[in-house]
């Protein structure tokens, strides 16, 4: 099967969507699938199964991992793959989370983390914590309304992908002597 959304959310805001999703059907293999022209995402299974040929369509190709896949799969591949989507297949699925960190945090993945699949504008702050910077939005719900979840926290207390020191060590309290703590170490 292949989906493709007209618009997408990258970087905090509505834009054209230029890539095309590709899941495989009942009958299809991983080896056997036709992989479309243009710009596609594609399985990791696909990706492993067609190596040597998707390879010489990059830039045009990219991956997704479903929730149950690991991000080490794509450690060699990572500086070479423009998009790498990680699937949420229903809302209380949360591995997709981890699967992100990692491939920033411990794979320095560098191009558009595309989060794919149950994704609701509850879960957009959490994402973008944790390394997404697009997100293909569920189709029945607003793409626009889901926008307003990247802003509806204005600070954070926890050290992630986006901020790397907690609110604690950001916050200069009244009476507070910033020279006399980093001299103690604190």
């Amino acid at each position: 099967m292949f989906e493709v959304r007209e618009e997408i959310i990258k970087n905090a805001a509505v834009v054209p969507n230029t890539w095309g999703l590709l899941r495989l059907d009942e009958n299809d293999t991983p080896e056997t699938v036709v992989v479309p022209a243009g710009k596609v995402i594609v399985p990791l299974l696909v990706w492993q199964a067609q190596r040597e040929t998707l390879a010489a369509r990059l830039p045009d190709i990219g991956v997704w991992l479903a929730s149950d896949e690991r991000p080490e799969e794509l450690a060699a591949d990572v500086e070479q793959l423009p998009v790498i989507g990680v699937d949420f297949p229903k809302f209380t699925d949360g591995r997709g989370y981890s699967i992100a960190f990692n491939l920033r945090a411990r794979l320095g993945f560098q191009g558009e983390l595309r989060a794919i699949g149950d994704v609701l504008r509850d879960q957009l702050f959490s994402m973008h914590r944790v390394g997404f910077d697009a997100y293909a939005t569920r189709p029945d719900r607003s793409i626009h309304d889901a926008l307003k979840g990247l802003s509806v926290f204005s600070e954070t207390y926890q050290a992630s992908w986006d901020q790397k020191s907690p609110l604690f060590r950001r916050h200069q309290r009244e009476g507070q002597n910033p020279d006399l703590d980093n001299a103690a170490g604190i």
